[in-house]
């Protein structure tokens, strides 16, 4: 779709609402483009995009992309999905419906406007991993039928028709694999291991560890994930992807969990309990395909992203503690390995 009276772009964001869906929408306003969100709020939330309200290039559609869309736009993120596995796992045939009709309903849009579109694909793809770190040429090891296959094969499923649709129609395509991301506006509740952590830490209670605490995760700040999509968006047409976007320096849980407690300045004991079905024991992304042709690589190292992460959820904590909190927004922490 091309625009004749404008040269800026006018993008839409599935998800937007969401944890990294309002940062990105934040980073393409601040480029100069208008943006429409999308979300149907299950897990996104305007309290994350209540301060881009009042930006005129900014609009927010309350809209469930299991059923189609129709709007006019220059390029699509399609960001919408639960992901971590409390939210995922609480309906997951409406997870798999989103990741895989929601695809389908997106990429006929694309087609229709002929315009580039960006799946948000996650590291998940891999499962349990044999291979590691993992290249984008690994087909992974995951389980069809557990508890968190509904995501890991709706992603799967929803990458496939990315693909499908580039071959059979041409439809300009980019494929992001998503590692484990961290900062501000994660939900406190979300069960991943970093807003756990801190929560927890914050709380007086004590941290979390599930298993024994030598699984590890690659853990990249917000701000240079978000980075990573639009230079995806941006590379050249031929460059398709999967492309792993994430943080190649890995951290056990308990390193992790000494850092929180160092940065927040508790003193809270550290619990271990089983670790959940099918949980991965590494995460680490092999990220050369990204330096290569993104040039791209993640700048915040742990520690700084920890202490703004915390800063957030310092302020967070404090407001589910008010009275005047709304119902239904009680502090709690729901528990999850990551």
């Amino acid at each position: 779709m091309t625009r004749l009276y404008d040269s800026r772009k006018r993008i839409l964001v599935t998800g937007g609402a969401g944890f990294l869906g309002s940062h990105l929408c934040e980073r393409l306003l601040r480029e100069g483009h208008d943006v429409l969100c999308v979300d149907n709020l299950f897990t996104g939330t305007k309290r994350n995009i209540e301060h881009l309200m009042d930006n005129p290039c900014f609009e927010f559609l309350r809209h469930d992309i299991t059923f189609p869309l129709y709007v006019e736009v220059n390029e699509i993120y399609n960001l919408a999905c639960p992901a971590s596995p409390v939210h995922y796992q609480h309906d997951p045939v409406q997870t798999t419906k989103t990741s895989v009709h929601g695809a389908i309903n997106m990429l006929g849009l694309a087609k229709r406007l002929d315009c580039p579109i960006l799946q948000a694909s996650t590291s998940e793809v891999y499962g349990d991993p044999h291979v590691h770190p993992q290249p984008e040429n690994y087909w992974g090891n995951v389980n069809p039928i557990g508890i968190r296959s509904c995501y890991d094969e709706g992603k799967r499923c929803a990458e496939t028709l990315f693909f499908d649709y580039h071959r059979q129609h041409g439809l300009q395509i980019k494929v992001a694999r998503i590692f484990n991301t961290y900062g501000p506006r994660m939900h406190h509740a979300d069960g991943r291991v970093v807003s756990n952590f801190i929560v927890e830490a914050l709380t007086g209670e004590p941290i979390t560890i599930y298993g024994d605490g030598n699984q590890t995760r690659s853990f990249c700040y917000v701000d240079d994930l978000i980075d990573g999509l639009v230079r995806l968006m941006a590379s050249p047409p031929e460059f398709t992807g999967p492309v792993n976007i994430g943080n190649p320096h890995e951290f056990t849980m308990k390193e992790l969990a000494e850092k929180v407690v160092y940065h927040t300045g508790s003193n809270v004991p550290i619990e271990h309990r089983l670790l959940p079905a099918d949980d991965p024991r590494q995460r680490k992304p092999d990220i050369d395909l990204a330096r290569e042709v993104l040039h791209w690589q993640p700048r915040v190292e742990l520690d700084e992203g920890l202490a703004r992460t915390i800063a957030y959820f310092r302020d967070r904590v404090e407001e589910l503690r008010k009275p005047a909190a709304k119902p239904g927004a009680a502090l709690t922490v729901v528990g999850a390995a990551g």
